[in-house]
């Protein structure tokens, strides 16, 4: 089966003049904005812009001609793929601008964009998904009760910049994870005059929303162009309010990595799709609704502080900080300790299953924590994983 590595080796080749932009392009320049391109493309309304080729070889320079770590769930392959894509002429050309990268504890927001000409008449405005930072977790918490999270907002003026900046170019919008939530929000937010100019928006298994916003009329605007996209057993798709449409493809994948979009097969110039999602995908559709309609506002705002409190008492910046040794000191100044949480872990957990550390334990510490910090022993269903 192929991936989206094998559709750059086989398809690279070929200009958009020859085949023209795809859904697989699509998720490659959504999981491009991944890259910390800082200092090497300016950022929007500031500077020409930079062929692909030309920034790729200033990263890798950067890192000494290594391939870079993205963290401990965002794929190290991105790296491999900046790899690939400056030497495939259907992508080394295309122009980089307006990389943007904010992180704000203040205001628990997370946020990055990256604008790509693709040289054909178009622009493909590119929304950073959740990255290793452990307040960007807590933003993505966040969407559970808020009616607006600061990237939300951040997306919609970047958007209204870009398209100033390219104002003869037709648009599209895209991310994977929260970045295609971000694109979807933009897109119904953005002004009809902009929206006019958008050919497509592009979400691949991005979560939905605290508030039902296809009711918009923003979002009546622009729905007949929004693409969803889910694996087969989609669990951060599925999360809140969702869009109504979408497609399901085939990931080699089980359960929550099939949120990988580098496990998404690829058949030709698109995904390989399946009719419907798997059984268990229906089952984590209707798990996560009837968890979601039993908290309430308050309830999912104590649960997203509680799981931040617990995180951030261990002086971790990041998920890759977030060591083991780090999570033992602070066990010990709590009233839990490790093997008592692996005792504790959900049913969904695997117990003593690897080297204590991986994320789904750590949120089983959570669990422990979250009970003691805001008292919801009751409140959150048992032996579900948050």
């Amino acid at each position: 089966m192929a991936n989206l590595m094998d559709y750059l080796d086989w398809r690279g080749d070929l200009t958009l003049e020859i085949s023209p932009f795809n859904e697989v392009d699509a998720l490659i320049l959504a999981e491009l904005s991944f890259v910390d391109f800082d200092g090497i493309v300016p950022p929007p309304e500031l500077g020409r812009g930079l062929p692909l080729n030309e920034a790729a070889e200033a990263f890798f320079a950067r890192h000494g001609g290594k391939d870079v770590p993205m963290g401990v769930l965002v794929p190290d392959t991105i790296s491999k793929m900046l790899r690939k894509l400056m030497t495939s002429p259907r992508f080394r050309n295309m122009t980089l601008n307006g990389y943007t990268a904010l992180l704000d504890d203040s205001i628990e927001q997370q946020f990055a964009a990256l604008t790509i000409d693709l040289g054909n008449g178009s622009i493909y405005i590119s929304f950073r998904g959740t990255d290793d930072t452990i307040v960007g977790w807590k933003e993505d918490l966040n969407m559970g009760f808020l009616e607006e999270i600061p990237s939300q907002k951040q997306a919609v003026e970047y958007v209204a910049r870009v398209a100033r900046q390219y104002s003869d170019k037709t648009i599209r919008i895209g991310g994977h994870s929260k970045g295609g939530n971000l694109a979807v929000y933009s897109a119904a937010k953005s002004s009809g005059e902009i929206q006019e100019r958008i050919v497509a928006v592009h979400n691949n298994d991005g979560p939905g929303f605290a508030w039902d916003i296809s009711e918009t009329p923003g979002h009546k605007r622009i729905a007949s162009r929004i693409h969803t996209i889910l694996p087969q057993t989609s669990v951060v798709g599925m999360l809140m309010e969702h869009e109504k449409r979408y497609q399901v493809v085939h990931s080699t994948y089980d359960g929550l990595y099939q949120h990988d979009g580098f496990s998404w097969q690829v058949l030709g110039t698109q995904f390989v799709h399946l009719d419907d999602f798997s059984r268990e995908g229906k089952l984590v559709d209707e798990t996560l609704s009837s968890w979601a309609d039993s908290l309430n506002t308050q309830q999912r705002e104590a649960l997203a502080d509680a799981l931040y409190s617990v995180f951030t008492a261990s002086g971790a910046k990041t998920l890759s900080e977030l060591t083991e040794e780090k999570l033992k000191r602070w066990s010990a100044r709590s009233k839990y300790n490790i093997p008592a949480a692996r005792g504790a872990c959900f049913p969904c957990t695997p117990q003593g299953n690897g080297p204590f550390g991986t994320p789904r334990e750590r949120l089983c510490i959570g669990r422990l924590a979250l009970e003691e910090l805001r008292g919801l022993r009751n409140q959150v269903p048992a032996g579900c994983c948050i």
